[in-house]
């Protein structure tokens, strides 16, 4: 699956990012999925919106769009800003005006949703673990290679930003 012209400069990078790509469209997939085994009328989300809602609902603490776009680590605030705002309209998110800043929390729908796609994913997903301690070591292994590696793209997109020239073309990289 990997590209061979991206392969050529370091082939264990690029089977890295396969697998982050495979991964990421079966855990698409499966979000979307999950939700409508939650509720059939809920067809219409989209990832994000599944993210965004299950953030929001997090320890059951009103969030700011800023707080759910840091945690959940999407820089175009206006993806995330749609999604409260299609979250809202559907009776799943309610937004409190604090002063300037607006805190959105969960509706008691939205928090029976978040328990129903709980539900679905303990009967469906948790069943395809072992959950024993060889398993979850090596789960907290993976999820700790994961976040250094948001770190290394984070670090790489801006020097990529960085090495526009003033005409918009890329510019070689040094070092």
């Amino acid at each position: 699956m990997t590209s061979a012209h991206l392969a050529a400069s370091y082939p264990e990078l690029s089977a890295m990012e396969s697998g982050l790509i495979v991964a990421w469209q079966a855990f698409e997939r499966w979000m979307v999925r999950c939700m409508t085994a939650s509720d059939p009328k809920r067809r219409d989300l989209a990832p994000i919106d599944v993210l965004v809602l299950h953030h929001v609902n997090h320890r059951g603490s009103a969030k700011r769009m800023a707080d759910v776009c840091f945690v959940i680590n999407v820089e175009d605030t206006h993806v995330v800003s749609y999604s409260l705002r299609k979250l809202a309209s559907a009776g799943l998110v309610k937004g409190e005006k604090r002063g300037k800043e607006v805190f959105f929390s969960t509706s008691a729908a939205g928090r029976a949703l978040c328990d129903r796609y709980k539900k679905v994913r303990d009967a469906c997903l948790v069943p395809a673990f072992s959950r024993g301690d060889g398993e979850a070591d090596r789960l907290a292994g993976v999820a700790e290679v994961l976040r250094a590696q948001v770190g290394a793209y984070d670090q790489a997109s801006r020097a990529a930003t960085v090495s526009l020239g003033h005409d918009g073309e890329a510019v070689e990289p040094t070092g």
